[in-house]
């Protein structure tokens, strides 16, 4: 099972407002993460990813997660903007969460660096 994609997106949904944890726990949250914690591959996330959410969703989440591991390698922000197509608006969110989120991005890199997925 490719935990990194999950936590991904886990991360991505959190992007905007610190400790967003507290706004959206509910019973129906925690169902949505235990689904995507049944995920077995990279595959299976393909399918069910693509059953909830729309292309431009997915697209977006991607996109931040591009913005957050480019501003973890202390790109500056005309250059990012230049190789993800993202908005200073969004770049500034992303670099936000990193700085005073809840650690999502890091876990995420961390577990990618792990496995020999990210540099």
């Amino acid at each position: 099972m490719n935990k990194a994609i999950v936590f991904c997106i886990f991360a991505l949904w959190q992007i905007g407002v610190t400790k967003m944890i507290d706004k959206i726990k509910s019973e129906s949250m925690d169902l949505l993460f235990e689904a995507i914690l049944t995920l077995e591959s990279v595959d299976d996330c393909y399918k069910f990813f693509d059953d909830l959410c729309t292309s431009l969703e997915l697209k977006a989440f991607a996109q931040r997660l591009h913005v957050a591991r480019l501003l973890d390698e202390h790109r500056v922000y005309n250059s990012i903007v230049t190789e993800t197509g993202a908005s200073t608006a969004t770049i500034s969110r992303v670099n936000r969460s990193l700085k005073d989120g809840n650690d999502g991005y890091n876990i995420v890199f961390d577990r990618l660096k792990e496995k020999n997925l990210l540099k």
